[in-house]
């Protein structure tokens, strides 16, 4: 087992894998750029290390900066947590070279998954459903016409590589092809490197599945389960829960079994997820597979009582999986609220500034994994996400309820958040009854407001700045009150403000 691991990530994921690393009497390794120097990851770390200045490039993607102090500080592994170098080959190369552990997969499972249309090339040979299309970057316009007009319009073109929304088209009409064409091959090169896009049909009215997986060294791998994952803007995720409300048991075993078979078909170990669309009539296609932790996988802990990260560390330390498939079961329902710094009613523009009060809920079934504190800037650098806010319940409709007032008890100030878009959700039919597709943003949500309803927002931001300006002054002179009556304290102020 190892004995110190160092975290190539920054926030809420560093503290995150950092409390398992506790749990497990790991020790832990910090980076941070000059930006997040007074940030919690860096205090919470046993010992913490600046990288470099505030932009990624500068820091958080510096492989040389990063494996040299790997070396000088003996750790036996890296946990790259999502996002920065979390689905670099070869970064996981070079960390091979150096014998060190990447606790992820192998570098030529990278590869593949990370290539869109390696990845089908590969998975088609295990029977996994695709989507019509081809499977290969295009190179000749016009035979990417014909290929169009043989499917059928619409049709999606998607860059190879990369994510978030980047290099996406949707073309609706023969006319417009070309020209989306250019613009999803420049938005792609822009972005990753690399043009390629290649064409898929495009389903209309999509649910967006994915199913949790965990696969060790000895090639036993396991789903555990879905999460339905259709809410989003620009197509990236803000509400995710655990399980799907329209999944009957026998597709969710025949989705399952298609996830483990895309794991096979790259010879994958560690934590991965398999995205898919569902389609009408119970149809899926593959999507992706990312190669990594997901931001959304607390739902998937809650309702199985498995730790992710403990079972990514077991595994890239050479341990069988302690289950089989027939031994996991879920129980419950869990739903996560991705709390961002951005303006739901300005079409979710990044609200950056200074966090002038945060108050995170608490309660039976509420879990929050974050980084944030009072009177904290968040920098311009990075993803502008502030938490991760997980309900669980008995039911759906339990893990509903409490999300609602976990939202209504969440106290954040000085920024705009999507904490008003979660309520939003929470009460909209559709969502209560399970009923919506991708398409849940431009059909029911209306992303203006009114002057009145924002004036009344800034009032109530400034009276819980106030309120928690109080109470957190009251809390410094009263030095022998214990954390119990500080917390009831607080929550007293709270239930006065809703």
């Amino acid at each position: 087992m190892f004995s110190k691991i160092l975290i190539a990530n920054r926030g809420e994921i560093a503290i995150r894998v950092m409390r398992t690393c506790k749990d497990m009497g790991i020790s832990t390794v910090a980076v941070y750029s000059t930006a997040d120097k007074l940030a919690r990851h860096v205090r919470y770390a046993d010992e913490a290390y600046c990288i470099g200045e505030g932009p990624s490039s500068e820091s958080y993607l510096r492989m040389d900066v990063i494996i040299d102090l790997c070396k000088t500080t003996g750790v036996d592994a890296v946990h790259p947590g999502y996002g920065f170098l979390s689905e670099n080959a070869e970064f996981a190369r070079q960390l091979q070279t150096n014998g060190i552990t990447l606790i992820g997969p192998t570098p030529e499972a990278m590869e593949i998954m990370g290539s869109k249309i390696a990845s089908k090339q590969a998975v088609e040979k295990y029977g996994v459903p695709l989507v019509p299309g081809i499977n290969e970057a295009i190179v000749d316009v016009n035979a990417a016409m014909q290929v169009a007009k043989e499917i059928g319009f619409p049709v999606l073109l998607k860059a190879s590589a990369g994510g978030g929304g980047k290099g996406m088209r949707v073309v609706h009409e023969e006319k417009d092809f070309v020209a989306s064409l250019n613009a999803a091959q420049n938005e792609a090169r822009n972005a990753f490197g690399d043009d390629s896009v290649f064409i898929e049909k495009y389903v209309g009215n999509p649910r967006h599945i994915e199913f949790q997986l965990i696969a060790d060294n000895n090639g036993n791998v396991c789903h555990l389960f879905e999460r339905e994952c259709s809410i989003q803007r620009r197509h990236q995720k803000l509400v995710e829960e655990a399980p799907s409300a329209v999944l009957s048991e026998t597709l969710r075993n025949k989705m399952g079994d298609a996830a483990v078979n895309v794991a096979k078909a790259c010879n994958y170990r560690g934590a991965g997820t398999v995205e898919f669309l569902l389609g009408d009539n119970e149809e899926f296609y593959f999507l992706e597979m990312n190669t990594r932790l997901q931001v959304e996988h607390p739902v998937t802990e809650m309702i199985t009582g498995l730790d992710l990260v403990k079972l990514q560390i077991l595994v890239a330390a050479g341990e069988t999986l302690p289950f089989s498939q027939q031994d996991l079961k879920m129980e419950g329902h869990a739903i996560e609220l991705r709390v961002c710094a951005e303006d739901p009613f300005q079409d979710f523009l990044p609200n950056i500034g200074t966090v002038k009060t945060y108050l995170p809920p608490m309660g039976p079934g509420v879990r929050v994994d974050d980084c944030m504190e009072s009177h904290m800037e968040i920098p311009i650098y990075y993803d502008n996400m502030l938490s991760k806010l997980i309900t669980y319940g008995k039911d759906r409709n339990e893990a509903i309820a409490r999300m609602k007032r976990a939202i209504e008890e969440y106290v954040i100030t000085g920024i705009q958040t999507t904490l008003p878009f979660g309520t939003f959700v929470m009460n909209h039919p559709k969502f209560i009854e399970g009923n919506f597709s991708t398409h849940f943003i431009s059909q029911y949500y209306n992303h203006g407001t009114s002057d009145s309803v924002r004036e009344a927002n800034e009032q109530e931001d400034a009276i819980l700045t106030a309120a928690a300006f109080v109470w957190e002054q009251g809390s410094q002179k009263s030095e022998t009150t214990s954390n119990k009556n500080n917390s009831k304290n607080r929550w007293s102020i709270q239930r006065k403000l809703y």
